[in-house]
């Protein structure tokens, strides 16, 4: 698309055309869409609820398994028998010596039997019970006991610190009372007259075998009993039974579960206020991004600002950058937008204000050859504004479509070439001719959209032959300078003026050759030409093209010989790897 370059006053924007907006659209802006989503506003963040949750039940899944303590139980339990049946051993060894009458015919002397086992099992705190052969029971240590000592022990005074821990652990207990291994267990039961028969393992040391056995009783402990024969020559005279409780073991577990609980209390209170913590760097920040993102959506006539949280180097932080990102690009979409509304509405009102002048005009005038005038301008006035509006579509599609399109490998090289064809194929007789010197084509693929990239070539071409002498030359130009490919465009023209060089970028605004008509271009072709440069991570400059003049010839000391648009585009740009 030709582009000229038109030197004209500054484009003016209509700021009130700018600013107004439709009563439905300032309600829409105010109470938001009711199906859009808004930030909700919450006693307690569901997030810290769920980092709370998954922190605690794990800790207290590895507490509870802690506390459970069976393993360390169980290996006191086997202890304990070992020690249970080493100690009956003994007794039935001491039995078999000492409690005896006779020789072949020997029994167990009852009144001897019950001063061995008072000697030797009442200190140790266990049961022990003696059966003849015959089943009857001939010895039982309770009963040979007197008299008992009770023992006073100070009790603490519980607090509601104790009383919690005390809770826990009975709440742990009731449901190890539960579990398969205890339920598994036969039951203690003991009859009012005990026989031999009455035990298992009693029956089985009348046998000559050694039997120890495991039961629960009836307050929930374990009851443990041993039996072993009563032996003088290999000779069975009885059975003795050892039981015991285990209620000191379950002290000692009660007491290491205690001890872990006051642990695990304080370890729980550090669990949960460091996942609060946590909660709150993430939550915290989260909800007030979000808040800001709301506010942005809903805020009107004023500028919303992105929580800055960069200096976490965190996501959260990256995700903070990218919205403040985000914000500042989307607030100067909308600022372009508004701009190009304004330069829009400026630049279709002159056409058409010429254009109401002259259709008044017609209709008084009685002169043929004025009323030709006046419909020349008016189809002049039609021709620019059907140029202006195709050129306008063109440019509010583009942005849509770069956004949109994905990265393919551009041989700027072949595109050159391409477009120096046709440009020779139509440019006819007495026009300037395009050229591309060969020069080294290596390195000169990019990524980006090669219909793009052939525009912004194209009107930088369009525009160097409408500023070239019908026998000047335009050239163009390629090379590999490190991540970029830099394409220049060169002709012989006038120039630019060097307080111009960066205005001519702009949108509308453009220079005339001298003899062209006003209103031939739109003015959008180099502002087009530089969105699509930037939108591809490049950029876009003009510069003058300067020959010193030669001594004694009168002229100035440099003289502008044309004008040199150059393009660089990198060769892999972050939007096409991002895509990727």
């Amino acid at each position: 698309m030709a582009t000229s370059r038109i030197f004209q006053a500054a484009p003016r924007r209509d700021a009130d055309a700018a600013s107004r907006e439709s009563p439905q659209a300032e309600a829409a802006g105010r109470t938001g869409s009711p199906d859009r989503h808004s930030v909700k506003k919450r006693a307690f963040s569901p997030l810290t609820l769920r980092i709370l949750v998954v922190n605690l039940v794990a800790f207290a899944v590895l507490v509870g398994g802690v506390l459970y303590l069976d393993q360390y139980r169980t290996s006191l339990i086997d202890s304990r028998l070992k020690q249970l049946h080493t100690q009956a051993e003994i007794i039935a060894g001491a039995l078999g010596e000492a409690a005896t009458t006779g020789q072949d015919t020997a029994e167990i002397d009852p009144d001897r039997a019950t001063q061995i086992i008072r000697r030797l099992v009442i200190p140790t705190e266990t049961r022990a019970r003696l059966y003849a052969t015959s089943g009857d029971m001939l010895a039982d240590s309770r009963q040979i006991i007197a008299e008992r000592q009770v023992l006073e022990e100070p009790l603490a005074r519980p607090t509601w610190y104790n009383r919690i821990i005390s809770k826990i652990t009975d709440v742990l207990e009731i449901i190890d009372s539960h579990l398969p291994s205890r339920t598994s267990l036969p039951a203690y039961v003991e009859r009012p007259n005990q026989r031999a028969s009455d035990y298992p393992e009693v029956s089985r040391a009348l046998d000559g075998y050694d039997m120890n056995m495991v039961r629960t009783g009836d307050d929930g402990s374990f009851v443990l009993t041993s039996a072993v024969p009563v032996q003088r020559f290999r000779r069975v005279l009885g059975a003795l039974l050892l039981s015991t409780d285990t209620t000191d073991i379950d002290q000692i577990v009660r007491a290491e579960r205690i001890a872990i609980a006051q642990v695990s209390a304080i370890a729980f209170a550090v669990t949960a206020l460091l996942s609060l913590f946590l909660a709150k760097t993430i939550a915290r920040p989260v909800i007030r991004l979000a808040e800001a993102a709301d506010r942005i959506r809903r805020g009107r006539g004023r500028r919303v600002s992105i929580p800055d949280f960069s200096n976490r180097n965190d996501e959260i932080g990256d995700l903070s950058a990218a919205l403040k990102d985000m914000t500042r690009d989307l607030y100067a979409r909308i600022d372009a937008i508004d701009a190009f509304a304004a330069d829009v509405a400026h630049e279709l009102k002159n056409p058409l204000t010429s254009l109401r002048s002259a259709a008044e005009t017609v209709a008084r005038a009685e002169d043929p050859e004025a009323r030709a005038r006046l419909t020349a301008i008016m189809l002049d006035d039609v021709r620019r504004l059907n140029r202006l509006i195709t050129d306008i579509a063109q440019a509010s599609r583009l942005d849509a479509e770069l956004l949109r399109a994905e990265a393919a490998p551009v041989d700027i090289h072949r595109l050159l070439v391409t477009l120096v064809e046709g440009y020779e194929a139509t440019s006819g007789r007495g026009g300037p001719h395009v050229v591309y010197p060969p020069e080294a084509t290596d390195g000169l693929i990019v990524q980006g959209m090669e219909a793009r990239i052939g525009q912004v070539i194209r009107n930088l071409v369009d525009n160097a032959i409408s500023f070239s002498p019908a026998t000047g030359t335009i050239t163009l130009r390629a090379r590999a300078a490190g991540s970029f490919v830099v394409i220049t465009v060169e002709d012989e023209g006038p120039g630019i003026p060097e307080s111009r060089l960066d205005e001519i970028f702009s949108r509308f605004y453009s220079e005339r050759p001298a003899g062209e008509d006003f209103g031939t271009h739109s003015g959008l072709g180099l502002s087009i030409s530089k969105q699509i440069v930037e939108a591809h991570g490049g950029r876009i400059s003009a510069e003058n093209l300067y020959a010193h003049a030669e001594p004694g010839s009168g002229e100035a000391h440099e003289r502008v010989i044309g004008a040199r648009f150059t393009v660089l585009l990198p060769v892999d740009p972050p939007w096409s790897r991002a895509r990727r």
